[in-house]
């Protein structure tokens, strides 16, 4: 038998001891007669905040416990904890996902070896063929983050094998809520949120919340400046039919962004070791950041067990840069031998969004049912243009060390060379989800998603233009051994259009693939604490990876052979005690069929996040963040017979954030807040050949009051 073979056994051997053992464990506990349709997730205030569905994997209201794929929550109380304020140190915290900040303004999330894609808002998909994040997405609007893993192209049509992203906006309440807190941190780190919620009258309800954070940086001459208002309404029109409306207005200015990032080795071959804070960009270069998006949904009531809902979605991105990036080989010795490139990038793209659907239940066989259906459709175009300085000999300058470098770089007259993409994208789709009761233990669930994807437009002066359509299928099964254990298993395939260009700036053809997961969910401690272990195989083709010593401004790709990823997740949240809450997993990764990609990803992970109150001292709780992973490398240079000549390395690390909070009165408490603790010197990402230090230790005070 082949050694991949055997350690693939080997894994699912681990989950599959795990299972029985769970099993022998949970038949221990007391019986819960209660519905299992709640979970514990990571409390707030020492409280279990739970979750009652999963609408972003199935839509037809199971709950997590009874959804055959592994899902973890990101609570309002984790985030406001530890400060996670914006989606990229959310999943930086998630079980089995990996961020890839390649810039400060630029992050690619990856979860099971490949890239998440899949994004939603309340459930509803927001297709898009890359998953990458300019500026930042500020976490003070969204009640919580969930995130489900594996493939989920059945809800969001296009799909890969790896994470879906579920943003759950924050919702009008019936009872006058408002909330307000102000921070300050190192390196002039100023944060205000204001967030205010009350009733009209009975039957309608508004919130708002807004949001100012202006920072400076660890890193040289980088300042942000952003700004979030957001508003929503909901209201009961008639018994059976409620309106809700979301806004959303976000703007991201930052001044001297990376662009690219540093240089990892030197002419001889020996990794380069900057300060943390050094910084490519120049002092006059920015990226601007914009987004505006409307949300609006009508749910109807057509009996006791059937809702009919109909949602549209408008949403709109912007960019404006002027960016400076620095390419080459330094000397070890003078550190010269790097060149400036300025570029003018600007980005422009709108979303409108359909969804219509129905979801129930029906008895058959002396079973209660379940069953959604519906209809999409998403309209996509972008607008991008690049220019540059090839006349006035400032767009390409001779750099100094950058040891020393201050930032002065001559201002380039970014006129030449204009160049971009204007495409146009509709994804169609119809599906259908059920999940059939076969016995009392036994559930399946099988759904179909057809899906139409059209492209048209010009890149680069290339004209692109291609019809893709896909039939997606999903199959799981659900077994309870009681009511507070269960088996789960699933299997479905995957569809993903590219927008990526190879090397002749063809589009790619679409990425297909299949993805395969069997686990064990249990509810402990009276449902104190739940508990998911999860194996799980996925194979692509087609995929996209970027070809080396692509620029950021005209990257370039090709098509892999075939990727394929198979490990295991140990996910185990919730209340141990009336103390303590904690969120902890561990995850193992094995990809193969792509070194490159293999290299670059961290094999195993462990995250840990924990909160103590203090028995004996009233108010005063304690917490700690934690996140580690192995060690990842990258290949820089090969020789003519493909033997690795330069490789940069970035060993094991682990990141501890620690926190303290104090309750002054009922409506008054102060959080303080030390960042890498330990002041880890680490690379953000390998997943290009450039890279960047993160934040060294870090502090920052706030102030919060709740009514």
């Amino acid at each position: 038998m082949s050694s991949p073979t055997i350690l693939r056994l080997s894994k699912l051997s681990i989950v599959t001891s795990l299972i029985l053992s769970g099993n022998t464990f949970a038949q221990e506990l007391k019986t819960n007669n209660e519905s299992l349709e709640k979970i514990a997730v990571y409390g707030q205030h020492h409280k279990n905040y739970i979750t009652e569905d999963a609408q972003s994997a199935t839509k037809l209201g199971l709950s997590i416990k009874e959804t055959p794929q592994s899902i973890s929550v990101v609570s309002r109380a984790l985030m406001d904890d530890f400060s996670l304020d914006d989606i990229n140190s959310v999943l930086e915290s998630t079980p089995g996902v990996t961020v890839e900040q390649i810039e400060t303004d630029r992050t690619y999330f990856k979860a099971r070896g490949f890239e998440i894609t899949n994004f939603q808002v309340d459930g509803l998909g927001i297709p898009q063929s890359s998953g990458s994040i300019q500026g930042s997405l500020d976490t003070s609007i969204y009640d919580r983050v969930e995130i489900v893993r594996g493939a989920n192209g059945l809800m969001t049509g296009a799909g890969n094998p790896s994470a879906t992203v579920n943003m759950v906006l924050k919702k009008p309440t019936y009872i006058t809520q408002a909330h307000a807190s102000v921070s300050y941190g190192s390196w002039n780190n100023k944060r205000i949120e204001v967030d205010v919620s009350t009733p009209i009258n009975d039957e309608h309800a508004v919130r708002a919340v807004f949001t100012k954070h202006k920072a400076e940086s660890y890193l040289d001459r980088y300042e942000t400046d952003k700004t979030i208002g957001y508003l929503a309404y909901e209201g009961k029109l008639t018994d059976d039919t409620t309106l809700s409306l979301n806004y959303v207005n976000q703007q991201k200015d930052a001044d001297s962004p990376l662009w690219g990032a540093l240089p990892l080795y030197y002419t001889d071959g020996s990794a380069t070791d900057y300060d943390a804070s050094t910084s490519t960009a120049s002092d006059w270069s920015y990226w601007d950041n914009s987004a505006e998006q409307v949300y609006v949904t009508l749910e109807q009531n057509l009996s006791a067990t059937w809702v009919a809902t109909a949602r549209y979605a408008h949403i709109e991105n912007e960019q404006d840069s002027e960016l400076f990036y620095v390419y080459g080989t330094p000397d070890r010795e003078t550190g010269l031998g790097l060149t400036g490139y300025a570029s003018r990038y600007d980005y422009e793209d709108k979303h409108d969004l359909f969804d219509l659907y129905a979801s129930g239940k029906f008895d058959l066989f002396g079973q209660e049912h379940d069953l959604s259906f519906g209809v999409s459709q998403a309209n996509m175009d972008y607008n991008e243009q690049s220019l540059y300085d090839y006349t006035t000999g400032n767009g390409f300058p001779a750099m100094p060390s950058l040891d020393t470098w201050n930032g002065v770089a001559p201002e380039a007259t970014l006129a030449d060379g204009l160049n971009g993409s204007d495409i146009e994208n509709k994804q169609q789709s119809a599906y259908i989800s059920t999940r059939i009761k076969l016995s009392d233990p036994l559930s399946v669930l099988a759904g179909v998603r057809y899906t139409d994807w059209e492209t048209k437009g010009t890149a680069y002066g290339v004209v692109q233009t291609r019809d893709d359509s896909e039939v997606i299928p999903y199959i799981g099964a659900v077994y309870d051994f009681t009511d507070s254990l269960s088996a789960y298993a699933s299997y479905t395939e995957t569809f993903v259009p590219q927008e990526e260009l190879d090397i002749n700036a063809e589009q790619l053809a679409p990425i297909t693939g299949k993805s395969s997961e069997i686990g064990l969910k249990a509810q402990l401690l009276e449902d104190q604490v739940f508990l998911t272990l999860a194996y799980f195989d996925a194979k692509q083709e087609g995929l996209a990876v970027a070809l080396p010593d692509s620029l950021p401004s005209d990257t370039r790709y090709y098509a892999a052979d075939g990727i394929s990823s198979d490990g295991f997740e140990v996910e185990l949240s919730g209340k141990l005690t009336e103390s303590l809450s904690t969120s902890v997993s561990f995850s193992n990764l094995s990809i193969k069929g792509d070194d490159l990609v293999k290299d670059y990803t961290p094999e195993n992970q462990l995250k840990l996040a924990a909160t103590y109150q203090v028995p004996f001292f009233e108010g005063l709780t304690f917490g700690a963040n934690y996140r580690w992973q192995d060690s990842v490398s990258r290949v820089q240079v090969f020789d003519e017979t493909g033997t690795a000549l330069v490789t940069t390395n970035q060993g094991a690390y682990g990141i501890l954030d620690l926190m303290a909070n104090y309750k002054i009165t009922q409506n008054v408490g102060v959080t303080f807040n030390v960042n890498n603790t330990t002041d880890e010197k680490y690379l953000h990402s390998l997943f290009w050949a450039q890279g960047y230090y993160g934040a060294p230790r870090n502090y920052a005070l706030s102030v919060n009051w709740q009514l």
